[in-house]
């Protein structure tokens, strides 16, 4: 694989022109800007082809030339393909262009290179990162089980620095009651939680996102609305308990197991570094923390 940083820790020239280079066509510009847009999962060669109208074949040849210059990974599985941007390699382009801005002047630099990268940099507002509050939003479908487990979680372990909320896209209006059962038995409050639509996050008023988690796989290939702030995503899908059949007793062990699943993300989260850590690293780290155990890959049910 190739790769971008020189033994001191920065990119040299002539990886960066073959970068530049690989993106100064308007077809491959379009082809890394669309697979950012699917982190993490990632589009396989065929859908990329597809959603840009470009035949497989000049696909192929523009993947390739990405690759090469290290912004793009590719991944087989089965009979496909996959392929996602390379978020770390693009940072390192992005820092080689901006290392010796203004003669190393950092109350010049540092707002631009947090410019460059608004999609991806948590709101900081007035206050220093290691003292605010953050908001954080939990996103499925039915909002009645993952996503409750999540904001129930977050609140009690992550009351300290940490706002929680949740929503669905889809919302059934009532909470799953084994959910429920399992959060009491846990002591984790749930006097107030309740399913509802991702829309009340969107309007005006609404509390601004620092973190949006979709935890199912549905929610996450869904348009989402546009949410006030700038926020940081990240996939962390679990497999849904509800949709678990049998005795009362194995349904409720498996939501202990969505609820395992879900605190040990959360822990990770909060333990994560938030004062210290710069946008495009944070964005890996949340990816990584939805590929711990647990993680689902692929299509659900809606629920």
């Amino acid at each position: 694989m190739f790769r971008y940083i020189h033994k001191s820790g920065y990119m040299e020239s002539e990886q960066a022109i073959l970068a530049l280079a690989a993106l100064a066509q308007p077809t491959r510009l379009e082809v890394f800007r669309l697979l950012v847009k699917h982190e993490p999962e990632g589009l396989a060669a065929g859908d990329i082809a597809k959603s840009l109208a470009v035949p497989q074949n000049t696909m192929s040849s523009h993947l390739a030339i990405l690759s090469r210059a290290g912004l793009v990974t590719a991944q087989r599985f089965s009979r496909s393909i996959v392929y996602r941007a390379d978020l770390d390699a693009f940072r390192a382009v992005m820092l080689f262009m901006v290392r010796d801005c203004c003669d190393g002047r950092p109350e010049i630099c540092a707002p631009l290179i947090e410019d460059l990268t608004p999609c991806c940099s948590p709101r900081r507002g007035g206050k220093s990162m290691s003292d605010r509050m953050y908001n954080v939003l939990f996103l499925c479908t039915g909002n009645t089980a993952r996503s409750i487990l999540a904001e129930a979680i977050l609140r009690k372990d992550g009351h300290r620095h940490f706002r929680a909320f949740s929503a669905g896209s889809q919302p059934k209006g009532t909470v799953n009651p084994f959910a429920i059962r399992v959060l009491n038995s846990l002591d984790y409050p749930t006097g107030d939680l309740r399913s509802k639509s991702w829309e009340e996050f969107a309007r005006p008023g609404a509390p601004a996102m620092d973190f949006i988690f979709t935890v199912c796989d549905n929610a996450a290939g869904e348009s989402c609305p546009v949410w006030p702030g700038r926020p940081m995503t990240a996939h962390w899908g679990i497999a849904d308990p509800a949709e678990v059949v049998g005795t009362d007793i194995e349904r409720e062990a498996a939501f202990v197991e969505a609820f395992r699943y879900m605190k040990n993300r959360i822990a990770a989260f909060t333990s994560l570094p938030l004062s210290s850590i710069d946008a495009l690293s944070l964005g890996t780290r949340l990816r990584d923390i939805g590929r711990i155990d647990g993680a689902t890959n692929g299509h659900e049910k809606a629920s």
